[in-house]
């Protein structure tokens, strides 16, 4: 069985083949928070680096990402964005 965060790795990849990408599980900051299910898999970090996002603003960006992850977004409390058009 696949973590979360492999498959918000995969759909990212799959819709935006990004240049850079890097998804990493914060879920072990937030134990014991509100949203914490116990799961291991509740709170994620996106930072995303894709041709995708060029001439977007970051509300745009950030709902292109959305729309991807909606099946997932059901499921985990808390995603942080980073997206852009080019590596910072």
């Amino acid at each position: 069985m696949k973590t979360m965060q492999e498959k918000i790795e995969e759909k990212l990849k799959s819709v935006f083949y990004p240049m850079c990408l890097e998804v990493v599980n914060e879920s072990d900051k937030h134990s014991g928070h509100i949203g914490d299910d116990g799961s291991g898999e509740s709170h994620f970090r996106v930072e995303i680096v894709s041709d995708a996002f060029k001439n977007t603003t970051v509300v745009a960006s950030h709902r292109m990402i959305y729309d991807c992850l909606q099946e997932e977004l059901e499921t985990i409390h808390a995603l942080s964005i980073s997206a852009s058009s080019h590596k910072k």
